[in-house]
């Protein structure tokens, strides 16, 4: 899946890793980036934290797809901020599951940038694609 996402590859991020029902995904904050406050735009940090969960969710093989997802913008970013997504799998049942996402910057404080949960749901009769 990932070799495919063209959108999250062109702002620039980067899958570091992703293993069963987890993921992690960087990405720098770029100055087309930044709204009118001088901080990232929370719809560029829900795309970062939606990624991490896109990977997470199909680390299993099934086609999977988000359901829904709540955000908590806990503290600004910044142009120039390197940002890490941490994606885990909560609890699957049935053909969902749930998964927390963290945003942390990526320096040494580590500070929480984002708190999201993401629901998905399995696609019934679709093959992952090659």
């Amino acid at each position: 899946m990932w070799a495919r996402d063209r959108a999250s590859q062109g702002l620039g991020m980067e899958l570091l890793s992703s293993g069963d029902g987890t993921a992690r995904v960087r990405m720098e904050i770029t100055g087309a980036m930044v709204n009118g406050h001088g901080v990232a735009h929370g719809g560029f940090l829900f795309t970062l934290a939606d990624t991490a969960f896109a990977v997470a969710c199909n680390s299993r093989g099934p086609v999977t797809v988000g359901a829904g997802a709540d955000i908590d913008f806990v503290a600004p970013a910044f142009e120039g901020d390197v940002l890490v997504a941490e994606a885990r799998e909560r609890t699957r049942f049935g053909r969902s599951g749930l998964y927390d996402v963290r945003i942390e910057r990526d320096d040494p404080r580590h500070t929480v940038v984002v708190e999201f949960r993401g629901r998905s749901r399995v696609i019934r009769g679709v093959e992952e694609q090659a």
